[in-house]
């Protein structure tokens, strides 16, 4: 029974319209993603290779909530030139770098277990079971994170040095959370 039903979700779930606020998986994800969901015990419920967000701090989430995001790496101008339009806005605005985070349902404890230990052998440290019962889900997460208040009542709260200094260390993130994408696709 609880076979049948592994399946029958994994069906359900793969067919249904993507519903992320990009519209579609990330490009540098989808190789592993598609990987996983070949596999007969497996398969992903959501998936993220780390993002670039400016957003406002808010608790909740709401349609108006990210002012922009990038899924690739930036260059100073870009980042420089999406702050301008923020000059505007009254509200506190916070930067963030989002690790790469992947939602992996699996039909049994020994495969979500296995799993695991990939996962945490290549680097994603913060990964655990999420949900067990009819559903064995595994929350994949990486520890490339930054985030810090960029903007209130209309001021840039730092300097450019401080933003060159941010430019560089959020590449360098995002390039070392794609490599462990890339690991665990090897990996499995």
């Amino acid at each position: 029974m609880q076979r049948d039903f592994f399946f029958q979700r994994k069906s359900a779930i793969l067919s249904k319209l993507d519903k992320s606020s990009i519209g579609g998986w990330d490009k540098r994800i989808i190789s592993l993603c598609n990987k996983i969901n070949s596999k007969e015990n497996f398969y992903t419920t959501s998936s993220c290779s780390g993002r670039i967000v400016i957003m406002l701090d808010k608790d909740k989430k709401s349609p108006d909530l990210f002012l922009k995001v990038w899924h690739e790496l930036i260059s100073f101008s870009e980042l420089k030139s999406s702050l301008k339009v923020l000059s505007r806005r009254k509200e506190l605005i916070k930067f963030k770098l989002e690790p790469p985070i992947l939602h992996v349902a699996s039909k049994n404890l020994e495969g979500a277990s296995w799993f695991l230990e990939k996962a945490k052998s290549i680097g994603w440290k913060r990964s655990g079971i999420n949900a067990l019962g009819r559903n064995i889900v595994l929350e994949l997460n990486s520890t490339e994170r930054l985030e810090f208040p960029i903007f209130k009542n209309g001021k840039l709260l730092v300097n450019g040095d401080f933003l060159k200094l941010i430019v560089k260390q959020v590449n360098a993130k995002l390039k070392r959370g794609w490599s462990k994408i890339e690991k665990l696709e090897e990996a499995i």
